[in-house]
């Protein structure tokens, strides 16, 4: 009794949610592309259509992308005036920063602390969120600092100085240009820190990059700071809107992507994972302050689990023993029996071996000690709604998990059919849920 009381003690509540992924622009569109099976994958739209001039089917060509279908935001409208910034700056400030506020604002108001609802401690609410790498301001603005390069190129190659003045600035005007909001507006940090600064917010603001995990991480850091009471209330998630050239270019020469532009977890016409943009944030609290202040939950946190790999052949390469290690951790931290638990969103990327790998890991896991009880558990998978959201990736399988629990639904994993026969679904103790069912 007295481990149970400890494990409730450390329980973190949902009781938030804000979000926007492909086709959804908030979290009730979101729940619509969950519940009806939506894929919200398509080729470039209107607003990235530079992805056009890139796309070239031989993956071996220099400077080009073999695929260039995903994910991409919806558009939302962005009022500065309601954050109190300069339209002047807004140019010089990464969406990221810009939608990452809007995002917040939507978690706040969900779990009832917006604009006239109830007030919290500010000074103890912190924002902790996972970003990645380079932010998309970066590549433009270090763009025109090539311009001697291309004054060299353009004089070598005897065009005369006022055609290549003309030409240098016809360059540079199609770059954003360099301002004094320039630097704190490429800042991947800075999503946090605006966030905590516009919505005055006195805890924690940090970001974390552990790649795809990031927004794990980001969960994980918040939990500590909630259940070693740092902090009373905080917005956690991942935020990630770059589906630009550079992305794809990353996922491309690594070959990661997709060459028939579909990502179909663990099927056995995997070929590729897609990149998708999206930003999900939760408000936690210690699940013992949430009953007291009659928030609504959506699902409680009883354990995380985290580990690494160790040495390996490659860095790219994904061990099964790592996986379960993070796994076993979390269980054993929750207090959880793996044959108890009725769904799973896996990782599941749509890469044959990361899928294989991730597979072998959950079912070393959940057949330890285990009699055999069949196919018992939902495998599913939100990338095939939304594609890879890189560092939001976790965020929005929590949230489809969360609010899978809330509605008692099981929501359908697309394009999973037919099963990867290396995986040995049949005989393992889980199945691929195909439609929405209820829970």
């Amino acid at each position: 009794m007295k481990k149970i009381a400890a494990m409730e003690q450390h329980a973190v509540a949902i009781i938030g949610i804000g979000c926007t992924f492909a086709q959804s622009p908030d979290l009730k569109g979101f729940l619509k592309v969950l519940m009806r099976g939506i894929n919200a994958v398509s080729d470039p739209p209107d607003t990235h259509r530079h992805l056009r001039d890139y796309l070239d089917p031989d993956p071996k060509r220099a400077d080009h992308i073999y695929c260039n279908r995903g994910g991409f935001l919806p558009r939302l409208d962005f009022d500065p005036s309601e954050f109190g910034i300069p339209p002047s700056a807004i140019e010089a400030t990464d969406t990221s920063q810009l939608l990452g506020l809007v995002v917040a604002k939507q978690a706040l108001a969900d779990a009832g602390y917006g604009d006239g609802g109830q007030s919290f401690d500010r000074e103890r609410t912190s924002v902790i969120l996972g970003v990645t790498g380079t932010q998309e301001l970066v590549i433009p603005l270090g763009a025109r600092l090539g311009h001697p390069i291309w004054r060299r190129a353009l004089d070598e190659a005897g065009v005369p100085p006022a055609a290549a003045d003309r030409v240098m600035q016809s360059i540079s005007d199609s770059y954003v240009g360099w301002q004094e909001n320039s630097f704190p507006g490429l800042l991947g940090n800075v999503v946090a820190g605006r966030i905590a600064n516009r919505l005055d917010l006195g805890g924690t603001n940090c970001v974390v990059d552990a790649a795809c995990a990031s927004s794990m991480s980001a969960l994980h850091l918040a939990l500590m700071e909630l259940t070693g009471e740092r902090a009373d209330m905080v917005l956690a998630g991942g935020v990630d809107t770059i589906n630009d050239a550079f992305m794809h270019m990353c996922f491309s020469k690594s070959q990661i992507l997709s060459p028939s532009g579909e990502i179909r977890p663990f099927s056995q016409d995997a070929d590729g994972t897609l990149l998708g943009e999206g930003i999900g944030m939760v408000v936690l609290k210690r699940l013992a302050d949430a009953r007291r202040d009659g928030n609504r939950i959506y699902a409680v946190i009883k354990g995380l689990g985290s580990a690494s790999d160790g040495k390996s052949q490659s860095i790219y390469a994904p061990r099964a023993a790592g996986q379960a290690s993070a796994l076993a951790r979390a269980y054993h931290h929750a207090g959880v029996d793996p044959a108890t638990v009725q769904m799973v969103e896996a990782h599941g990327t749509g890469t044959r071996v990361g899928d294989q790998v991730e597979f072998e890991a959950l079912c070393e896991v959940f057949r330890k000690d285990q009699a055999d009880n069949g196919n018992h558990c939902a495998l599913g998978s939100v990338k095939s709604n939304i594609g890879h959201t890189k560092a939001a990736a976790g965020t929005a399988g929590l949230i489809k998990t969360a609010l899978a629990l809330y509605h008692k639904i099981l929501p359908p994993t697309l394009k999973a059919m037919p099963t990867d026969t290396k995986l040995g679904v049949a005989n393992s103790p889980f199945y691929i849920n195909h439609a929405l069912r209820p829970w």
